[in-house]
């Protein structure tokens, strides 16, 4: 982790924690976890669940914002889609983008993902982009192809600006929901990877790249450590209240 910056801990919901069960959590973890003011706390909840987040943490402006996902179109008949400009309308701050599970499941190609990013910049929202390769292209040592592929992709529709604001997130696809986890080198060597493929297209030397995949309280401290890894995008482990504070408690 770069030490000049505060590390950022993202929770993604997925198809959990409707409004009920999104206000439960947010109660709870407010008493577990005090405010820091050296790290960045953000929660991705489903869509239907974003003005319950809003109203159970209205105390804690520390506790961030987002929307797992946004329509590549700025309006029109996309029957059960939420598009960026009305994902900020609700208050948010942050998107999602290119998350493996949309590309998979959903059919986001490149194209689509750039297209996705592109408007959440427009709306004055964050873009947390995703990138990752599946465990056929690991093994088909086709790591780097894959990461240059996907954020070439998205960068060459962008201007210098757009690509100042874009967030990372490193995922192996291979380690999400297995119980699999890359090692702190495996880590450290991929998002080098991300670094360079940023510089070599304009981007920032600083920019935050965040690791996710099977992250949880008891490989926080090692996946932390890796160099290059900014922090870190959390699934399962981050429905539980106690286990999610426990992570964002990492590296006091």
């Amino acid at each position: 982790m770069n030490d000049s910056r505060r590390p950022m801990f993202a929770a993604n919901w997925k198809m959990h924690l409707g409004p009920r069960g999104a206000s439960e959590f947010v109660a709870a973890f407010a008493e577990l976890h005090s405010r820091r003011d050296d790290a960045r706390v953000v929660f991705f909840p489903p869509s239907i669940s974003v003005t319950a987040f809003q109203d159970a943490s209205a105390g804690r402006p520390d506790l961030e914002l987002g929307v797992q996902d946004v329509h590549e179109a700025a309006a029109g008949a996309h029957t059960g889609a939420v598009s960026a400009a009305m994902a900020k309308e609700a208050g948010v701050g942050w998107a999602l983008a290119g998350h493996s599970e949309r590309r998979r499941e959903f059919g986001d190609d490149d194209a689509t993902v750039a297209a996705k990013v592109n408007r959440i910049l427009e709306s004055d929202t964050r873009p947390l982009l995703c990138v990752g390769e599946t465990l056929e292209e690991r093994e088909a040592d086709q790591l780097e192809i894959v990461l240059s592929r996907q954020i070439k992709a998205v960068l060459d529709t962008l201007d210098g600006h757009g690509i100042a604001s874009l967030t990372y997130a490193y995922e192996p696809v291979w380690a999400i929901g297995t119980g699999r986890t890359a090692s702190a080198d495996d880590a450290a060597a991929a998002h080098a990877v991300v670094r360079r493929e940023i510089e070599m297209r304009g981007g920032p030397a600083d920019a935050v790249i965040l690791y996710g995949g099977s992250v949880k309280p008891a490989n926080i401290d090692e996946l932390l450590s890796a160099h290059g890894v900014d922090g870190v995008l959390v699934g399962g482990a981050s429905l539980d209240p106690e286990g999610f504070a426990a992570i964002c408690s990492a590296g006091r």
